[in-house]
């Protein structure tokens, strides 16, 4: 079996936060007329990531896709300037394909080739459940546009949740610049508070800082947050600094979990063996595949961490995390974001099913499913400017 073609396809997303960014997806076609989806999503850098693709596309042509782990090492180890976010996308859309097309002519499922089950379904938790849940800030006038997080509107959306099966769930409450306040501080913990009350003691609640803060101010905000039993607190401070995100975790009572802008297991190595993070979160799009994903997970196991795989993307990446919680023996959650599920659906040629808070993948050999093409045409790629255009205005 050889490749043939390696084309690359994209669609916009749902609005989340802004006016919305796009998905991008790889398709790989053999001589055996077996084809491979992938996906390397990669916010707001479109162009620089379907170039990458492309170019790698130019090395994959004639070779054997079904050795995977061969060239993966190749596109990683035989270029200059291996690694960062643009070329670990890159091999990572591509890896997800490869793997596709192996099962595929395997006739298997994808979690059946990494191994087989160790679990049939995956725990799940809802993301992107809390869109346009504000209402006017005190004090402001009425004509203003400023609004603020409502509680109540949040405690409402989070029953909503818990009554149609989730049993998790994850929001980002605490937001920059960087130096906190007490009134953010203090409507953040409002907003917990009532998603608490409304949802009690058995829902498990996430709450992702998104490197928003600084130690001294999200250690304040820890130490808050120690009264909601909180299942975890997600990038409380950025993340460039292995040595600052290990000293704040020894430091707090909550657990905290990190790693979805760590692209390799060269970068997790040196986070897991501090023994602090009690979840790591690597993105199956932007870590070099489910290759590189299953060698990061089977590391952690040492350390006994389990593995929550980051997922801000689209429907291959959701399927694929998916298969790799089906077959790993450290899985913990499955984000999933629930503004994003009806468009999975529309554009997979196979649902995906979430029922009472567990995900299955659909039956059949590869990820199950496929991307249709002609749907994709509903959704033409949004434009944007880097930068000007990203939602995350404080630092």
């Amino acid at each position: 079996m050889k490749i043939t073609d390696v084309k690359v396809f994209r669609m916009a997303t749902p609005v989340h936060k802004t006016a919305g960014t796009n998905w991008l997806f790889v398709r790989i076609d053999t001589d055996a007329g077996i084809s491979g989806w992938g996906e390397g999503s990669l916010q707001y850098k479109d162009a620089a990531l379907e170039a990458e693709i492309l170019d790698f596309g130019k090395f994959l042509e004639g070779k054997d896709p079904r050795r995977i782990d061969w060239i993966w090492t190749s596109l990683y180890r035989r270029v200059t300037w291996a690694g960062g976010p643009v070329s670990m996308s890159a091999i990572a859309a591509i890896d997800l394909a490869l793997w596709d097309i192996k099962a595929k002519s395997l006739d298997i499922p994808v979690w059946e080739l990494a191994g087989g089950l160790h679990q049939e379904k995956v725990r799940v938790y809802a993301n992107g459940w809390f869109e346009d849940l504000t209402e006017p800030v005190p004090g402001v006038p009425a004509e203003s546009v400023a609004r603020q997080a409502s509680p109540e509107l949040h405690a409402e959306a989070a029953l909503k949740l818990k009554e149609e099966g989730w049993t998790a769930l994850k929001f980002y409450p605490f937001g920059g610049p960087q130096t906190t306040t007490p009134a953010q501080i203090s409507h953040g913990v409002e907003l917990v508070r009532a998603v608490r009350d409304a949802v009690g003691p058995d829902m498990e609640i996430g709450i992702d800082v998104r490197a928003r803060l600084n130690p001294w101010s999200a250690s304040r905000v820890a130490k808050e947050l120690e009264q909601f039993n909180i299942a975890w607190m997600e990038e409380p401070i950025l993340y460039d600094n292995i040595d600052a995100m290990a000293e704040f975790a020894r430091s707090v009572n909550v657990p905290v979990s990190t790693g979805e802008q760590l692209y390799n297991r060269w970068e997790f190595r040196p986070l897991l063996e501090t023994n602090t993070v009690r979840m790591i979160q690597p993105d199956i799009c932007h870590c070099g595949g489910l290759t590189e994903i299953r060698k990061i997970a089977d590391m952690a196991e040492a350390y006994f961490v389990p593995v929550a795989p980051h997922n801000s993307n689209g429907p291959i990446s959701t399927l694929a995390s998916l298969h790799l919680q089906m077959s790993i023996p450290n899985s913990f959650m499955q984000e999933i974001f629930v503004s994003f599920f009806d468009r999975y659906q529309d554009v997979l040629t196979n649902p995906i099913d979430i029922t009472d808070g567990h995900a299955t993948v659909p039956d059949g050999p590869g990820w199950g499913a496929d991307i249709d093409i002609e749907q994709l045409t509903k959704y033409p790629p949004t434009d944007f400017v880097q930068v000007q255009d990203e939602p995350y205005l404080d630092f």
